[in-house]
């Protein structure tokens, strides 16, 4: 998901070095065609959250980069990887921007939860 949101970022003027970088995401695309997310019964079903962020990650505007995810137990059902709207002036605000964004996304699913009836 990474890879391809970079690539995305150049579809306007790709090069050669894009095409062969694309190339290589659909090569491992199909080469793990096979593997997916296992969710078993039993397990304690727990929402659990993780949050990361770079700092002025993107050379192209400085603008650092969130990642969060989201499993409710056995495997993950939730996560993405974007860009931050503004630029961050330090690695904590750029943390703390993330991790704005990723409680509200916690808040959001403690709701879909609540209605499907589960227990976080």
């Amino acid at each position: 998901m990474f890879a391809a949101s970079l690539l995305v970022r150049f579809m306007h003027c790709p090069t050669k070095k894009h095409y062969g970088t694309a190339k290589k995401v659909l090569r491992y695309i199909q080469g793990t065609i096979d593997f997916g997310i296992e969710y078993h019964n039993g397990k304690e079903a727990i929402l659990i959250g993780y949050c990361d962020s770079d700092w002025s990650g993107s050379q192209d505007d400085m603008r650092s980069t969130s990642v969060y995810a989201f499993s409710f137990g056995s495997g993950a059902f939730s996560w993405a990887s974007v860009k931050q709207l503004s630029v961050a002036l330090s690695t904590a605000e750029a943390e703390y921007v993330n991790a704005s964004e990723a409680t509200t996304q916690a808040i959001w699913l403690r709701f879909v939860l609540e209605d499907f009836g589960e227990l976080y």
